[in-house]
């Protein structure tokens, strides 16, 4: 027998439903508030929204449970999670956020989220009046936005990895200086390209009177160039960034992740060939900018999606040089 129609709206409404949907509207609301572009009050890269947006949706979707009927601190934990997800799904449909941004920013969200339905559940236990709290923690992130210093100092972050390859560090020179036809199969182990970052399709090397230059091509159209002054004939070569106005085509990379931005940028690439027995030992070092107002979780983050991605490429040069890959074009030097 069916529950009766009064008795499912009120399961719908007192534990699922509309807590969530209370939340993600919150949510949502506010991050259309805080659309300012890099470098300006109200953008969503501040700390007063990425900490208290997913805080406050956690708390109202607990605090609509709680106006219904007592939970448990495992629903409240995991309601405040549940609300967050779909409040980082909300911003997807709305276009308001990248695939890339989305995934990066769901665990975060979540966890924070998490606390803040915690935190509502205990504020409904402790006072007669949960809204008073709400209402403050609500305000908290429209006036923090517009005192937050929107210009983070950043830091200078460095990548390092190296790899044994059973070839000549002539056959390995190479594979740098003629990447060609790059296979989606190649690098598909890098999480950077699984979350939504264009793969590579060439890296091309042509020497020029004043050095290296490196004309480089992804998905969606990406294009730039790697510049190099400072390199020895199959021992060096040190790479320098260089984008152009449509390097980077509208909607190939969010905006909170485009490279030379606000937030992050490429500063330079070395690798080293050293002669070993039996091989060719390649290091590779990236220098890269990080400047968020949470480098506490960019760093980190950036370090360990960063770093695979480096080892993604250093496992693609040893393959094709161990294979006897042969470029179309011949290598410079």
């Amino acid at each position: 027998m069916s529950a009766a129609p009064g008795k499912r709206v009120r399961w719908l409404y007192g534990n699922w439903l509309w807590p969530l949907l209370c939340g993600v509207l919150v949510g949502l609301g506010l991050r259309l508030i805080f659309s300012a572009d890099a470098g300006n009050p109200y953008t969503p890269m501040l700390i007063s929204f990425l900490l208290l947006a997913p805080f406050l949706v956690g708390m109202v979707a607990v605090y609509v449970v709680e106006r219904q009927a007592r939970k448990g601190w495992g629903f409240h934990f995991g309601m405040g999670a549940l609300a967050n997800a779909f409040f980082v799904a909300g911003t997807l449909v709305m276009g308001l956020e990248g695939a890339i941004c989305a995934i990066v920013a769901l665990p975060l969200f979540a966890v924070i989220g998490a606390f803040g339905g915690l935190c509502m559940g205990l504020i409904c236990r402790l006072t007669r009046r949960p809204s008073h709290s709400l209402y403050g923690v609500a305000l908290l992130p429209l006036v923090l936005g517009a005192l937050e210093n929107p210009h983070p100092q950043g830091r200078i972050e460095r990548i390092e990895r190296q790899v044994f390859i059973a070839a000549s560090p002539e056959t390995v020179w190479r594979q740098l200086m003629t990447a060609d036809a790059i296979r989606p199969d190649e690098v598909d182990t890098a999480w950077t390209y699984r979350i939504g970052v264009p793969k590579p399709l060439a890296g091309i090397v042509r020497q020029t009177p004043t050095g290296l230059v490196r004309d480089v091509r992804m998905g969606k159209g990406i294009h730039f160039q790697q510049m190099s002054s400072d390199w020895q004939p199959q021992r060096y070569v040190k790479w320098q960034y260089h984008f152009d106005a449509d390097s980077v085509p509208a909607g190939a990379l969010d905006d909170h992740v485009r490279i030379g931005g606000e937030y992050f940028d490429l500063l330079d690439t070395a690798y080293t060939l050293t002669p070993r027995d039996g091989g060719t030992q390649l290091a590779m070092r990236l220098d890269y900018r990080v400047s968020t107002a949470f480098d506490w979780y960019a760093a980190p983050l950036g370090r360990w999606l960063l770093g695979g991605q480096s080892e993604t490429l250093l496992s693609f040069y040893r393959r094709r040089a161990e294979a006897g890959h042969r470029p179309a074009a011949p290598p410079p030097g």
